[in-house]
């Protein structure tokens, strides 16, 4: 017997295709899509709008299956982390953080992350895989679906929705699993499934140069960059990623997306770290850094582990970095620390699982990207031995 196709793995394109296979007509997925994404919706037979035959052929070939919950944890913030099974061992971590007029999922697209940057305790476990479109968007249709029906909010296209921001800011870098993130960001956007605005979907990157061109044309989002550095000499002992696609590229890159970006910004990303890249004369670097590119600054006062050898700024030292950029006329906010009680916030979404660090997996996910992207495009980051 064939395995069932999983609905949350295919996007709007690929769903009418699918439908298409059972002798059905375009309109078909596009109220199956709506039953899915819209009202959280996994039983068939309560799809009522659709034709029973429908039905019946969706039982015998579909299923819609989210990533089974292993844990779910409330700080006393209101920060709330789910921990999400995704196979063979492997667990990725989903985040609510819930805001008086907004509330923002922060999603994972990766088991683990290759790019290994010191500030980050996903980075320290290795990589294990990519995600798939299912298990992308299964936390935005898990997560919605279970706010909804824990406050009894009316599912549908007119409800109240509980997500009203997603973030790509989870575990992994979502440009090194291109086409799943892609393909789940038109779901979101999708008005027939989330239909969140370009302006309210973010992805966060920490450089990939060939993917950040290739995504201002496919689906350009509002995008965040990990910037975490001043100069290219401290970067690349930050974020790895540098060694291969240096600052000067890297911000040609932020010029070009802005053509094509839903905001006339890109959001630099800036983890605060005591004595390594919070001085007064790092921010004036950073100032120079940037000056041809409209910005924000996001500064993260940085949350410890103990593998990392680093520590938090000082909150003196924060505000003084910031007032330095905010004088040369630069929207900068310092992020709350959110869920840090939970292990929910910024840089610590690593989960109780086993070691993910597979180097033979890693090398091969990287070469897949050399053969698709350009001869050269693969080990970007150092492979250790």
């Amino acid at each position: 017997m064939a395995a069932l196709t999983n609905l949350l793995d295919l996007e709007p394109a690929a769903l009418i295709r699918w439908c298409g296979e059972l002798g059905e007509q375009p309109f078909r997925a596009k109220q199956l899509q709506r039953w899915i994404h819209q009202f959280g919706e996994a039983d068939f037979d309560a799809m009522t709008d659709l034709a029973k035959s429908l039905r019946e052929k969706l039982k015998l070939h579909a299923t819609v299956t989210a990533p089974a919950i292993i844990s779910d944890n409330t700080a006393s913030d209101g920060t709330r982390k789910w921990l999400i099974d995704v196979g063979d061992g492997n667990a990725v971590e989903t985040v609510f953080i819930p805001e008086e007029n907004r509330g923002t999922l922060c999603v994972s697209t990766q088991a683990g992350c290759a790019v290994n940057c010191r500030f980050c305790s996903t980075g320290k476990q290795g990589f294990s895989r990519n995600l798939t479109i299912g298990e992308i968007v299964g936390q935005l249709w898990m997560a919605e679906r279970t706010l909804r029906r824990e406050k009894g909010v009316t599912a549908g296209p007119k409800g109240e929705r509980q997500i009203t921001n997603v973030v790509m800011m989870g575990m992994g870098e979502p440009l090194l699993n291109y086409e799943p993130t892609v393909a789940a960001l038109k779901l979101m956007l999708d008005d027939n499934a989330y239909g969140l605005s370009r302006r309210r979907v973010t992805v966060s990157t920490s450089g990939v140069v060939p993917m950040m061109d290739k995504m201002s044309g496919d689906c350009a989002v509002a995008l965040a960059v990990s910037l975490h550095a001043s100069n290219d000499v401290l970067r690349d002992d930050l974020v790895p990623l540098n060694r291969k696609y240096p600052l000067v590229e890297l911000l040609a890159a932020c010029k070009r997306y802005l053509e094509f970006a839903p905001r006339d910004f890109i959001t630099f990303e800036y983890c605060m770290l005591d004595g390594v890249n919070d001085t007064d004369a790092h921010a004036r670097e950073l100032l120079k850094l940037v000056s041809d590119v409209p910005c924000k600054f996001n500064l993260i006062p940085f949350n410890p582990f103990p593998a990392s050898g680093l520590r938090r700024s000082g909150a003196t030292r924060i505000k003084a970095f910031s007032q330095i950029l905010m004088d040369a006329g630069i929207v900068t906010t310092v992020r709350k620390t959110r869920g840090d009680d939970i292990d929910a916030a910024c840089g610590q979404l690593a989960g109780d699982v086993q070691d993910r660090t597979r180097v033979q997996e890693r090398m091969r996910s990287l070469d897949s990207y050399q053969q698709k992207y350009g001869a050269d495009f693969g080990r970007i980051v150092e492979i250790p031995g």
